[in-house]
């Protein structure tokens, strides 16, 4: 049975199992009973300056941010993923990288059902005092689920990525967004609509998710691309799949184990592994740490790259 129902279509749209749980980077074995390459790697195999002077320009880069599209103040960044994989905890720990100390912004639960309900977005905030707002929103939504009545529907989150789904709005997959909901948008201006979408993955999880989660992520990106909407991802929980990084956070991209978790995701999701990340978000810390900062500040950025290739796709439509 097909995860997302599509009985009430958008209508302008075209129509792996151990779970890996906290272990040393030494050694893992994958649900092939094949080992992985042990160790760490004498070099990272992506380069990441740590300094606190780098983050401080990566700080700096993210709040003077402006959007390319004079049209589009704000970046507008959807987060889709499974119940319980960290998108709300990835909204929460942006904004306590920008104000200094841990707070959740988001609400996070920890059941197996979606904490978020509505489609809610969170403006991010920076400079000295942590109030100077920046161009950059990252928007929750109710997690995608293992059924048809479980999660997220493919049609609703269409309805959200085009502008169509007011802010505040309950998903009920029995009522999905349609020209009658209330507070619906029914011609959304560009600056409305959501200009990338970054997919949230647990790393604990990889390969205990389901053939339909992959079959979802897929049908996912097949549609959301029809929109010109570029995708990129986020691998969550790095530190509680592999302890060396769990103590170091800058040996992530030493990591074999992170490495091969990183290619399975992008396996799982259809995607190059150019387009993903790891972070490390902040759950149990009561302060926040320059490295662990660093990870979420490369992934913000790594957003905004693919806002931009959106955005100049909107402007070269414009001027044909």
């Amino acid at each position: 049975m097909p995860v997302f129902n599509m009985e009430v279509p958008l209508p302008d749209v075209r129509s792996d199992g151990v779970e890996i749980v906290k272990k040393d980077c030494q050694e893992s074995e994958t649900h092939e009973n094949k080992k992985v390459e042990r160790g760490l790697l004498d070099s990272p195999w992506r380069k990441v300056d740590w300094t606190e002077e780098s983050r401080e320009v990566l700080v700096r880069s993210i709040t003077s941010y402006k959007p390319s599209c004079e049209s589009v103040p704000e970046a507008r960044v959807l987060l889709l993923g499974p119940v319980g994989a960290g998108k709300s905890s990835f909204i929460s720990s942006v904004h306590s990288v920008f104000s200094g100390s841990v707070t959740n912004r988001a609400m996070v639960g920890t059941s197996s059902t979606s904490f978020t309900h509505k489609l809610q977005s969170f403006p991010i905030r920076g400079g000295e005092s942590g109030d100077q707002p920046t161009a950059l929103v990252l928007c929750d939504a109710m997690g995608l689920g293992e059924g048809e009545m479980t999660g997220l529907t493919l049609h609703d989150v269409l309805a959200v990525i085009k502008g169509h789904a007011p802010e505040g709005h309950k998903f009920d997959p029995e009522q999905p967004v349609r020209a009658e909901t209330v507070g619906y948008v029914k011609k959304p201006s560009a600056k409305e609509r959501m200009h990338c979408v970054a997919f949230v993955v647990d790393a604990t999880k990889i390969d205990s998710y389901s053939k339909n989660t992959g079959s979802t992520f897929r049908q996912l990106r097949e549609h959301i691309s029809d929109l010109g909407v570029h995708q990129v991802a986020l691998l969550t929980h790095v530190d509680q799949v592999c302890q060396e990084t769990a103590l170091d956070v800058t040996k992530v991209y030493r990591s074999r184990l992170l490495q091969h978790t990183m290619e399975k995701a992008g396996a799982l999701l259809g995607m190059s592994l150019s387009y993903i990340v790891p972070v490390r978000n902040y759950s149990s810390e009561l302060a926040v740490d320059e490295h662990s900062d660093t990870l979420l500040l490369c992934a913000v950025k790594h957003i905004l790259t693919y806002v931009e290739l959106h955005l100049q796709d909107i402007l070269e439509l414009k001027a044909s």
